[in-house]
């Protein structure tokens, strides 16, 4: 991969060169991460608002990605899945520590497909599926064995037949309008590139920021 323009910006063109697009960077650091990250390299910190513009922040694991945007799975009734149907907006951050490496992204949300959420939800182990329908995500609970007896309830309910989707459990991709790499450098000599485009089909520009 080439080496990113050193210009404040590149407003001449866009930035539309294989080596230059920024999700084949990500490509090319995740799989570093993947061979080097101890524990869940594709884990990544979610930002939301709330409805008085309240920020959260909490871990979630990525679950696939391409060019259309970057996926996780949730109960929409959660409050990170009421928070993003409500702005249609959220940021990720990657920190991988063993390679000091970190992406910053920042887009709009949509839910994927039925399909996609269901290819996903049964892939997953039966005791997940179970945990699925017997979580309240987010809601108060009152205790641990109340939880027990709902996966138990919910246990004997499905018996050994197929535990299905709950229409509540889905996914959401987050669009990216702006990505940032960040690499770290002697004496705090940090690299950072950012790209930015004005819709989630337009075309990337880049921009070197000062660390």
């Amino acid at each position: 991969m080439n080496h990113l323009s050193t210009g404040l910006r590149n407003r001449d063109h866009s930035v539309t060169a294989a080596e230059k697009i920024p999700f084949g960077k990500f490509a090319e650091w995740l799989a570093l991460a993947e061979a080097s990250e101890a524990n869940d390299p594709t884990a990544m910190s979610l930002a939301t608002v709330d409805e008085a513009g309240m920020p959260n922040v909490r871990m979630v694991l990525m679950r696939r990605w391409d060019e259309r945007g970057f996926v996780f799975f949730t109960n929409l009734e959660s409050q990170k899945g009421e928070e993003i149907l409500a702005s249609g907006k959220a940021a990720l951050g990657f920190h991988w520590k063993s390679l000091r490496k970190a992406v910053r992204i920042r887009g709009l949300t949509e839910k994927v497909s039925d399909g996609e959420a269901d290819e996903y939800f049964y892939s997953r182990a039966r005791g997940s599926r179970i945990g699925a329908h017997a979580s309240q995500q987010s809601r108060p609970l009152e205790s641990r064995f109340a939880l027990e007896k709902a996966v138990a309830r919910f246990a004997a309910k499905f018996g050994v037949g197929e535990v299905p989707r709950p229409d509540y459990w889905s996914g959401f991709r987050i669009k990216p309008l702006s990505i940032e790499f960040w690499n770290d450098g002697q004496f705090r000599l940090h690299d950072r590139v950012r790209y930015d485009r004005e819709e989630p089909a337009g075309d990337w520009l880049e921009t070197r920021l000062y660390p």
